[in-house]
């Protein structure tokens, strides 16, 4: 019998699994994807991340790999209204760094096999899931057929559409929002260089980041009806009709449209298995919390896997680290709401207005301070 299964390959589950390795734990992931992922999704990786990362020696090369964002400008009608530096936000890594998810996720894979060749199982499906008091029987189909697979614990990084979640039968609150984007990376053609630029116009938000390799993604608020399915060209073409930019539409690399939900179930812990991350709390993409949160999960619930196999955890510390992050997905899930209101139409005249009370608040050092922790997850 091993002492964790990890179901989930992503970069949380790989993190969670390198942490307990370096702990001399027994560890299996177990992955449903037979080769990993090559779509770029999330980019930004917060400075609290970053610390949590450098445990595993996996920080040094990414910041390394990527773009450190130091600043990010708000711009309306073609002016620039405010400015938001990182600076503050932390000693060692003042800033959030731009890296192409699956870059991450490799990172952390090698790191995974460094420690033991043997723990990541992908082309792995879970069927079934018991916890029996003493243990957690995994029952899984591989190409080989079906099999059982024994643990201590048993942790879900399994992402938004989790299988265990669904096993477990986990309560959740759904929300539904009515906005959708579309984001694509294209060859960067700006002055911006390592600068976020964020476009806050009349018929809705255009977001701007750059990408390692002379690469910027751009995401853009649709309109409620687009005449046509979503291409880069019509993303090219919002971007320039919004804010005067030319993009490349030739030269795209990467395209997705997306809605937004968020969801939070009311439990982590079930015993002898937990749900982190996006299986455990899964909120909009605007303001890239997401990955982050389930990294900050994985740090936390890491010392209490190593309690809970010394046999020494006491539930009043599980059910406390429960209600922590519980609290921080709630949190990150009001800021990713703000966010995605700054970035909705609006008339002009109420467009002017925001503008100027955006402008005034930027030019209080105090309170960019504040909204610079509160986007970097401090």
């Amino acid at each position: 019998m091993i002492d964790v299964v990890v179901v989930g390959g992503g970069p949380v589950g790989l993190y969670l699994a390198a942490v307990l390795l370096q702990h001399g734990v027994s560890v299996s992931v177990l992955e449903r994807r037979a080769v990993a992922d090559t779509h770029s999704r999330a980019i930004g990786i917060h400075p609290p991340s970053l610390e949590a990362l450098d445990q595993t020696g996996v920080a040094a090369g990414l910041v390394e790999d990527g773009v450190a964002i130091r600043c990010g400008v708000a711009i309306c009608g073609g002016v620039e209204v405010a400015e938001m530096s990182f600076d503050s936000v932390s000693g060692r890594y003042p800033f959030v760094l731009s890296v192409p998810q699956a870059r991450t996720e490799a990172a952390l894979e090698r790191r995974v096999r460094e420690l033991d060749g043997g723990a990541i199982h992908r082309g792995v499906t879970v069927t079934g899931i018991h916890d029996d008091g003493s243990a957690v029987v995994v029952d899984v189909l591989t190409a080989a057929g079906e099999s059982r697979i024994q643990a201590s614990l048993a942790v879900a990084a399994d992402g938004v559409r989790s299988t265990v979640r669904e096993l477990l039968g986990t309560r959740a609150r759904l929300k539904m929002y009515p906005d959708r984007y579309l984001m694509g990376d294209f060859t960067d053609g700006t002055a911006f260089g390592p600068v976020a630029a964020l476009f806050l116009e009349v018929p809705g938000i255009v977001e701007s980041f750059p990408l390692p390799g002379g690469v910027r993604r751009w995401v853009a608020r649709l309109p409620e009806a687009l005449p046509e399915p979503p291409t880069a060209g019509s993303l090219a073409r919002i971007v320039r009709d919004r804010t005067g930019i030319a993009v490349d539409a030739g030269s795209n690399s990467m395209l997705s449209s997306f809605g937004v939900r968020s969801r939070l179930v009311n439990r982590m812990i079930h015993g002898r298995i937990s749900l982190i991350g996006d299986a455990a709390h899964e909120i909009s993409p605007i303001g890239g919390q997401g990955m982050n949160l389930g990294w900050l999960d994985a740090a936390e619930l890491a010392p209490l896997i190593l309690s809970q196999l010394a046999h020494t955890a006491r539930e009043p510390e599980l059910r406390s680290f429960e209600r922590h992050q519980l609290r921080a997905a709630a949190k990150a899930a009001r800021q990713s709401e703000i966010n995605m209101a700054l970035g909705r139409p609006l008339p002009r005249p109420l467009w002017q207005v925001r503008n100027r009370l955006i402008g005034c608040a930027a030019g209080v050092p105090a309170i960019n301070s504040r909204v610079a922790a509160r986007f970097t997850m401090h």
